[in-house]
């Protein structure tokens, strides 16, 4: 009889840092909500498109994101250890927990069921290339996920492991293009809007370039669903409290272009422009190889 312990061959617990796939940073492909979102989300521009349609159960959102962070993450160290990688992965609630700052409540496992059942639920298409291939049609982040049980001798279930496996877009995209970049230790204790704003700024602010972006734009690239003057307000209060990690974020309110304002009436409202620079700490930008 095989023993208890070797029942499931484990790839955590994870010892390296929280890192994350650069394109899954740069573009919205998740709910910026804790509870379920139930309406498809979508970004376009002239070269990038994502269409994300939700499961029963919602769209996966940025909180469903930590499992996908924590499987890259796995993914990453086993590549920068010289190992064989493949897409299935099996690693412990607990371990996942523990590095995302979880507590270890019921509600916790509770939660994670809902979330991986979001994950593989959620379709997403985009024209962006994973190593080098495109796809058509949709996807799902992950292809399978399962809760591993085992009996105690009373006939109790206990859970021992998560086993998933990643869809072969971002499969392929960390294990060709890799490029991936670090997370700050801090990130799981951002609020929705204040991840999502340190990703993108992680992603572009590299090589100490700033980015300089309407704040129209941005928000489009944030993934915010409310209102442009909700995302102002809120945008406004993050730059006071200056709460993103490694960054600085600055509105620059801009006097409103002449000859787009020529002939309307009302108030002419200033245009704001979001300026996010890196933090001199002496610390280097880089992406793993």
């Amino acid at each position: 009889m095989t023993p208890q312990g070797e029942l499931f061959q484990l790839d955590s617990p994870l010892t390296g840092e929280i890192r994350g796939e650069r394109s899954l940073m740069a573009f919205p492909f998740f709910a910026l909500s804790k509870n379920a979102w139930m309406k498809p989300l979508s970004y376009a521009t002239p070269t990038v498109s994502i269409e994300v349609r939700p499961s029963m159960r919602g769209v996966a959102t940025i909180y469903d994101k930590e499992i996908v962070l924590y499987i890259a993450s796995l993914m990453a160290s086993k590549l920068d250890q010289g190992s064989t990688v493949a897409q299935d992965f099996t690693f412990t609630a607990h371990d996942l927990f523990s590095v995302t700052g979880a507590n270890h409540s019921a509600r916790s496992y509770a939660r994670l069921a809902d979330a991986l059942e979001r994950l593989q639920g959620t379709q997403i298409r985009t024209n962006i290339e994973a190593g080098g291939e495109g796809e058509e049609g949709f996807f799902s982040w992950l292809s399978e996920a399962r809760l591993q049980y085992a009996r105690s001798g009373k006939g109790e279930k206990r859970l021992k492991a998560v086993k998933v496996r990643l869809c072969d877009w971002l499969f392929r995209a960390i294990l060709r293009d890799r490029q991936v970049l670090d997370y700050a230790a801090t990130y799981f204790q951002l609020g929705p809007i204040e991840r999502r704003i340190y990703e993108v700024a992680r992603s572009t602010c590299v090589d100490g370039e700033d980015l300089e972006i309407d704040i129209q734009t941005f928000r489009l690239q944030i993934g915010f669903q409310n209102q442009l003057s909700n995302f102002r307000t809120a945008m406004r209060q993050i730059a006071e409290e200056n709460s993103i990690p490694d960054y600085s974020l600055e509105l620059v309110e801009e006097e409103p272009d002449e000859a787009e304002t020529a002939g309307k009436r009302g108030r002419k409202s200033n245009n704001i422009k979001v300026v996010i620079r890196k933090r001199s700490s002496g610390s280097l930008e880089h992406v793993k190889e």
